[in-house]
């Protein structure tokens, strides 16, 4: 079927060229489930589409379907600021997202970040419900540093009815998340199971600082004691986190990181330094990245479920169980070791 030069292709174009109605063409490209589609029909809408270069009017949709309904589709996702794409821990969350929006027919409408919520402007154009009917809202706790951040969380809650947050929780929103108290509890527990007594910790200061001493508690022993809780977030930071424990109190027997990225810092400071691992010191952490497994030692460390708290994520605003107030929800994904070598 020959088109006129520059004319815009329709759905008409595409019923026509695979032999079918226009409304089978319609289910299609919406992914609706309202009839059933055959599949070797499907296909040859697809290749149709593919042909004749079809491409979706979007004012025409949403003037169909009226905006509010084009847009509940549109997911938006706010992480917490740029460096979350420097880290993999959450490219697998953000991987997660995209899957499952995309295997469930919705769009990613936006990725921002929370910073540049601050703008009115920008603000009013994105965080609307003609632009999107759901939002997820990634390890946004590490963004917020005032009342105005506080106040800007409601402003996006008044805005848009749902709303989840992954890797944190706020009050009044679905969260998906893990229990990062247990999980560093459990993860230093292995090591006092292991006969491991001299236990220091290097990571991140919050929930999982709580865990390692309850673990401590536990299994009776004291601790951890001064110079035995070292604050670290990157690479770098557990790097130096181990020099700052070597100068202040000498290396202990065992090492709990409060994340995979930290423990790579400490593995090489400890491999710079000729530190045998295990046999000299232990190192345990905590998320099961991908290259945990093919650091020097292969990395001890539990399992986070990092892809499948973006994919809940978006299953929950799918099914419409993403609600506000006192019919907000909180899933914990569970947490489980995987053991190697380094400890």
């Amino acid at each position: 079927m020959a088109l006129e030069k520059n004319r815009a292709v329709t759905q008409n174009d595409v019923a026509r060229e695979a032999g079918v109605t226009r409304s089978m063409v319609s289910y299609v490209i919406s992914g609706s489930n309202a009839r059933s589609v055959a599949p070797e029909t499907r296909e040859r809408i697809l290749q149709a589409i593919e042909k004749l270069g079809y491409r979706p009017n979007k004012a025409a949709q949403e003037l169909q379907q009226g905006k509010e309904a084009f847009a509940k589709k549109q997911i938006g996702v706010v992480l917490c600021d740029a460096n979350v794409f420097l880290r993999p821990y959450y490219a697998e969350i953000v991987s997660g997202i995209h899957t499952a929006a995309h295997e469930n027919k919705f769009d990613v409408h936006f990725i921002h970040f929370f910073d540049e919520l601050r703008d009115p402007v920008l603000f009013n154009r994105i965080i609307h419900p003609e632009e999107i009917g759901s939002l997820i809202l990634v390890a946004t706790k590490h963004a917020i540093r005032n009342d105005s951040d506080l106040k800007l969380i409601e402003a996006i809650k008044e805005k848009i009815p749902q709303i989840v947050c992954v890797e944190w929780k706020c009050d009044g929103l679905t969260s998906v998340t893990f229990d990062l108290q247990e999980t560093a509890r459990k993860a230093a527990s292995y090591l006092f199971s292991k006969g491991y007594e001299d236990v220091a910790y290097i990571g991140e200061e919050d929930e999982r600082v709580a865990g390692v001493r309850l673990a401590f508690i536990e299994n009776g022993i004291a601790g951890p004691g001064d110079g035995q809780v070292v604050p670290a977030f990157t690479m770098e930071g557990g790097f130096y986190g181990a020099k700052t424990l070597e100068e202040k109190r000498g290396f202990p027997r065992a090492i709990v990181c409060g994340s995979d990225e930290v423990a790579i810092g400490v593995l090489c400071y400890l491999n710079e330094k000729k530190i045998k691992i295990p046999e000299e010191v232990a190192v345990i952490s905590i998320d099961n990245i991908e290259s945990a497994a093919f650091t020097t030692p292969p990395l001890t460390t539990m399992n986070v479920q990092k892809r499948a708290m973006g994919v809940r994520a978006v299953e929950m605003i799918v099914g419409g169980t993403a609600l506000q107030g006192d019919k907000s929800l909180c899933i914990s994904l569970p947490t489980s070791i995987v053991e190697r070598s380094s400890c």
